[in-house]
C-alpha cells in the first residue's frame, strides 16, 4: 500500500470510529423547576418544551446522539430539589440538570452536582453566588443573575433621580442576594438605602410591608422578589395609590409573563432588565412563534435560556464525543456560544455565561400594537459590562 493509501485508510478508520462512538452516546436531561407554584408560568412546562426544541433543532437523532428529557416539580423547596437531584444522578442516569428557578433550590442542587459526573445548567435562579463563593466546576449560570439585574435596573433608577430606596424583599436566598447587589449599586452611585422589610416566600398579603415602604418616604421601592410575589406586590401598591403619590416601584426581576398577568394598564412605565425578549430580532421572533404554538404563550427569558443552554450542551457532547461531565464542561467553556436567542457569547471559567442584557420599559396600552407587544428598549448593556467582573466574584475556581 502506498503512503497516501495508508493515510486515507487510516482517516477512514478514524471517521468510522468517531461515527460509531457518536452512535453510542446517550444523554439524559432533567428539567427541574416549579411546575405548580408561583414560578410555574415563567419556567414550568415551558422549559420542558424549550429543552425538547433544542434537541430537535440540534438534530440529535440524525447525529447519532440519543436524548431523553425528563422533568420534575421541586415545589420551590431546597430539600425536595435535593432529593430529586440525588435520585436522578444516583439511580436514573441523568447527565445534566437544567433550569431550577428559586435560588435556595439551585444552591442545593449546585452542591450536589460538584462531585457528580453530571452538569448543572441553571437558567431560572438569580443568585450571583452561583458564580461567586458557591461556584462549581460543573455548573453554568446561563440567563441572568442578581448582579446583572442590579446593574441594569438599579443604575437606571438612580440615574433618573431615585437616590433613596426602601426594599421589599422575599425572605430567602434570591431576595437577599438581589437586595444586597442592588443596594451596592445604589450606594456606589451616591444613593442611600433608608430601610428594608422581608416578606415570607411565597407571600399573599403585602399590605403591611407596602405601608412601611410608603411611610419611609423613599423615592424608590425596590421589589426584591419575583413571579407571583411581584405581581401581587404591584397590584396592592396600585390599590394603595403608592405610585400616584410620587414613589416609584422598581421591579428588580420582572418577566414578560408578569406583565401579561398585570396588564399594561397596571404595569405601564415599569423599568426592568432582561436578557431576552421575543421581539428583539428575526431570530427571536421565529423561535418564539414556534414556542408559542406549542406552549400557548410567548417565552420568558428563563425558557429561552433553557433552550440555548441545552443546545450548547449538546454541541459540546458532540464535540467531546462523550457524555462525561469533565470533558463536556471543558468543551462548553472552550467553544464560543452561538444561538438565535442570545447571539454570540462565552462561558467564563467561573461558569458565568456572558451575553448582552437589555433595559426595557413597559409600554402604555396606547403604545402597544397588540398581544405581547409590551416592551420598548431603553438601552443595550453590552456583554462585557452586563455581568460582574470575574475577579470580583470570589469564585474559588479562578483564584
Amino acid at each position: 500500500m502506498t503512503k497516501t493509501g495508508f493515510l486515507l485508510a487510516s482517516l477512514a478508520a478514524s471517521l468510522m470510529a468517531t461515527s460509531a462512538l457518536a452512535q453510542d452516546i446517550t444523554v439524559k436531561i432533567g428539567v427541574l423547576n416549579d411546575r405548580s407554584g408561583i414560578y410555574a408560568d415563567l419556567s414550568g412546562e415551558g422549559s420542558v418544551i424549550a429543552a425538547r426544541m433544542a434537541a430537535e433543532d440540534f438534530g440529535a437523532a440524525e447525529k447519532g446522539i440519543k436524548v431523553e428529557i425528563v422533568s420534575a416539580d421541586h415545589q420551590n423547596k431546597p430539600d425536595v430539589a435535593s432529593t430529586i437531584a440525588r435520585q436522578w444522578l444516583d439511580q436514573d442516569g441523568v447527565n445534566a440538570i437544567v433550569d431550577v428557578p428559586t435560588s435556595s433550590a439551585a444552591l442545593a442542587v449546585n452542591e450536589i452536582i460538584k462531585d457528580a459526573n453530571a452538569l448543572f445548567i441553571n437558567s431560572g435562579a438569580a443568585s450571583s453566588d452561583l458564580t461567586g463563593p458557591a461556584c462549581s466546576p460543573h455548573t453554568v449560570h446561563w440567563t441572568y443573575d442578581t448582579w446583572a439585574l442590579a446593574n441594569g435596573t438599579g443604575s437606571a433608577m438612580v440615574q433618573q433621580g431615585g437616590d433613596s430606596w426602601f426594599f421589599l424583599t422575599a425572605d430567602y436566598a434570591f431576595g437577599h442576594a438581589l437586595e444586597r447587589d442592588t443596594a451596592a449599586v445604589v450606594e456606589a452611585a451616591g444613593g442611600k438605602v433608608v430601610g428594608t422589610v422581608r416578606h415570607p416566600f411565597p407571600g399573599t398579603d403585602f399590605s403591611s410591608f407596602l405601608l412601611q415602604a410608603q411611610a419611609s418616604g423613599a423615592k424608590v421601592i425596590g421589589l426584591a422578589n419575583a413571579g407571583g410575589d411581584t405581581i401581587n406586590s404591584i397590584k396592592q401598591a396600585a390599590e394603595f395609590g403608592i405610585t400616584q403619590a410620587g414613589q416609584a416601584l422598581a421591579g428588580l426581576l420582572i418577566f414578560i409573563t408578569d406583565v401579561h398577568a398585570l396588564g399594561l394598564q397596571t404595569a405601564q412605565g415599569l423599568v426592568l432588565t432582561e436578557s431576552f425578549y421575543w421581539d428583539l430580532n428575526d431570530g427571536t421572533r421565529e423561535w418564539s412563534a414556534r414556542f408559542e404554538a406549542a406552549d400557548g404563550d410567548k417565552p420568558t427569558m428563563v425558557q429561552a435560556g433553557v433552550y440555548a443552554g441545552v443546545l450548547h450542551y449538546l454541541k459540546a457532547v458532540e464535540a467531546a464525543g462523550t457524555n462525561e461531565a469533565d470533558a463536556v464542561i471543558a468543551k462548553m467553556k472552550e467553544m464560543p456560544t452561538d444561538d438565535p436567542l442570545f447571539g454570540k457569547g462565552e462561558i467564563r471559567a467561573d461558569g458565568r455565561k456572558v451575553h448582552d442584557m437589555y433595559l426595557f420599559r413597559v409600554k402604555s396600552p396606547e403604545q402597544s400594537s397588540g398581544a405581547w407587544d409590551y416592551y420598548e428598549t431603553l438601552a443595550t448593556i453590552p456583554a462585557d459590562k452586563a455581568f460582574r467582573p470575574m475577579a470580583d466574584g470570589n469564585c474559588p475556581l479562578v483564584k
